[in-house]
């Protein structure tokens, strides 16, 4: 077979493209995930300019007709953004082996609109999805400092003492790992347990449980209402979810 860059190119496919990796293409499409896209490419399902391709490294330039099991296939013009308020009980992920239950189960959305970070299937509230790749890993960067807010059922009544430390940070929290400082509001108190409004800037895995568990408070509900500049409305109930706005998804842009 001839190399892709050899390759003759219809004159003319109604598209253009900047040059990308194919399973990115087939991605941009909105027909699967890349790692699912490479599996279609191995099974000889895609064929680039009328040949059949197995090479997940080949580069579709401008021009190229791509078709996937005979159909010509193009990139979405415009991301899809979402705002879903996810219920407790159900999984960020695509597939699940023991079978629980998945937010793409109610989510009418194509493959490749993925979560942007996740929650754990015990956490409730904000999700942002989305099919805009570079804006997801602007947003998860570390560096970035993305403020997320969580209200937090916690057991107990933390002391004064817990709290400057879970604001100051340095918590051994497993893992080799010490918590990042937190912004912390006491909003109620009985006497089993508190709400707080906790605001952290990382997201990493399982972070608020892992910190409130090592300072003697395990968390008993855990409530994601704010990531970044996008906030949970509360006129969507859970399980829903809506489209974000123009003034929205520019906010987040910045």
């Amino acid at each position: 077979m001839t190399r892709h860059s050899q390759r003759k190119r219809p004159e003319q496919t109604g598209h253009t493209v900047p040059d990308m990796r194919i399973n990115r293409f087939l991605a941009r499409c909105g027909l699967c995930s890349r790692r699912e896209a490479d599996r279609w490419i191995a099974s000889g399902r895609v064929q680039v300019n009328g040949e059949t391709v197995r090479q997940p490294g080949i580069i579709i330039h401008a021009g190229d007709e791509v078709r996937v099991d005979g159909k010509v296939v193009r990139p979405v013009s415009k991301h899809t953004y979402i705002l879903y308020n996810k219920p407790k009980g159900v999984l960020c992920s695509r597939k699940d082996a023991r079978g629980r239950p998945l937010i793409y189960d109610q989510l009418d959305v194509s493959p490749n609109v993925q979560s942007v970070g996740r929650l754990d299937m015990d956490t409730e509230g904000l999700l942002l999805l989305t099919d805009d790749g570079a804006l997801a890993r602007k947003l998860t960067d570390p560096r970035a400092r993305l403020p997320r807010e969580y209200r937090v059922r916690v057991a107990g009544q933390p002391t004064l003492e817990t709290l400057q430390a879970l604001r100051k940070g340095g918590i051994d929290i497993g893992d080799g790992e010490l918590s990042d400082g937190w912004d912390v509001i006491v909003d109620s108190e009985s006497r089993s347990h508190s709400w707080l409004t906790i605001t952290i800037h990382r997201g990493r895995w399982r972070e608020v449980r892992r910190t409130l568990e090592a300072t003697g408070h395990p968390v008993r509900r855990l409530i994601r209402t704010r990531f970044g500049p996008l906030k949970l409305d509360e006129g969507i109930p859970k399980g829903s979810w809506r489209m974000l706005t123009a003034a929205e998804i520019r906010r987040l842009t910045r």
